[in-house]
């Protein structure tokens, strides 16, 4: 139960923190948001500020931003009844179109016709009369309940976003990669200023009994090892690995000068792995500025190798090589044994990695989006409508495929084979 709880704040922190940023930059470049959702399937809550409706949803898996576009336009067909609630000036505020038990105050009308998009009208027959057909004007920022009975605001055509400056559609599309990009470098940089430093190559204490005890003290520097200088404890921690039960010679910086020491590594046990240590403890850094270097480092290291990884991919494909959400779950399952200093430093890979995943230029993806972008930066003119269609449809089609072969495979790489 407890590793479902995480992963669920896990997807969960990843999906909102990428749709805010489309959101965010969306809101700022004057596209009208209709819908803020997290979760999928039928709503659970709901409400509304400053023309955008906020929707908590059944299933805690996914999330959206449902922008004003071209295919998200508010349409009412002929023959539909619906409520219109009318301002002081006569204009449409308010449609019901989700037909209801639940009454509102306002007027029934069958529709005739109606224009959400250029001419904000709406025709039809006031309180059933057929006899005279009567019109109303719209009002800019009405809202409309659709047949799910959510409450969003009517998408006119200035609001829309294939209607946007090309800079805004590329801000929009690029915002939300790369704020899973900055949330993990944030991550990274908490989680190493909040621990204890890096260790030095300082001694804080030694083991009892071990091969460091009878000749290395207390703020003795480990300066080289068989006579190669040693850069930071991670590297004399290799080197004596790397001996293994060999003796060694550790040159130290003491107070009474330079000394140097044989040791032979000992062999034990340590979280059901065996490895050679000598039996130090070193002294911690715990400097501000250290610690924020490393969480950098961390960050961009960790970039480093997802972008390695990628190429990686692109020039030798596997599907294990890809996780999906099954993957992710049990990859969870097994850091969270470790405690939640691991799940934090998990939580910020996988944001980054997922961050860099989106900006691969596939259709359906985020980077297949900006691709059109820049394509229509280099025409100078928007891409046909037709053309931009067929390419997203192959590109969800191609995705559909790739997430139903990686779920497979997670299921038969976890829980089968």
């Amino acid at each position: 139960m407890t590793t479902v709880l995480i992963f669920l704040v896990i997807f969960g922190l990843l999906v909102f923190v990428h749709e805010f940023g489309h959101f965010f930059v969306a809101k700022k470049s004057g596209v009208l948001v209709r819908e803020f959702s997290i979760g999928m399937g039928p709503k659970l809550f709901q409400t509304r500020r400053k023309k955008t409706s906020y929707t908590i949803r059944w299933l805690p898996l996914g999330g959206y931003v449902r922008l004003a576009g071209k295919d998200d336009i508010s349409t009412i067909d002929p023959g539909t009844n619906v409520i219109l609630v009318l301002d002081e000036k006569g204009k449409v505020v308010r449609i019901d179109a989700s037909e209801s038990d639940i009454l509102i105050s306002g007027i029934p009308v069958q529709v005739t016709k109606a224009d959400l998009v250029k001419e904000l009208t709406i025709q039809g027959y006031e309180n059933g009369d057929e006899s005279k057909e009567c019109t109303y004007s719209v009002d800019h920022d009405a809202t409309i309940i659709d047949n799910t009975g959510t409450e969003l605001s009517i998408a006119p055509e200035d609001t829309q976003f294939q209607n946007a400056k090309i800079w805004q559609k590329i801000s929009t599309n690029i915002a939300g990669p790369l704020m899973n990009i900055i949330l993990g470098f944030v991550i990274f940089i908490i989680w190493s200023i909040s621990t204890v430093g890096p260790s030095t190559t300082t001694i804080a204490r030694t083991l009892e009994h071990s091969p460091a005890s009878t000749v290395l003290k207390k703020n003795d520097q480990i300066i080289a090892v068989n006579g190669k200088k040693v850069a930071s404890f991670e590297d004399f921690s290799e080197k004596v690995a790397e001996n293994k039960s060999k003796k060694m010679q550790v040159t130290v910086k003491r107070a009474s000068g330079i000394k140097t020491f044989s040791l032979t590594p000992k062999l034990v046990k340590r979280n059901s792995e065996k490895v050679y240590q000598i039996g130090i403890f070193a002294k911690s850094d715990e400097r501000f500025s250290v610690k924020l270097a490393r969480g950098w480092n961390m960050a961009v290291n960790t970039t480093g190798l997802i972008f390695k990884a990628v190429g990686n991919l692109i020039s030798h494909f596997s599907l294990n090589k890809l996780s999906g959400p099954v993957g992710i779950y049990s990859q969870t399952s097994q850091v969270s044994k470790f405690g939640l200093s691991a799940v934090v430093v998990f939580l910020a890979m996988i944001s980054i990695n997922l961050g860099i995943m989106n900006l691969l230029p596939i259709p359906g993806l985020d980077g297949g989006k900006l691709l059109l972008n820049l394509v229509e930066l280099i025409r100078g003119k928007p891409i046909p409508e037709e053309h931009e269609t067929a390419v997203e449809i192959a590109g969800v089609v191609f995705l559909l495929i790739l997430i139903i072969l990686v779920t497979g495979n997670d299921i038969y790489r976890y829980f089968i084979k």
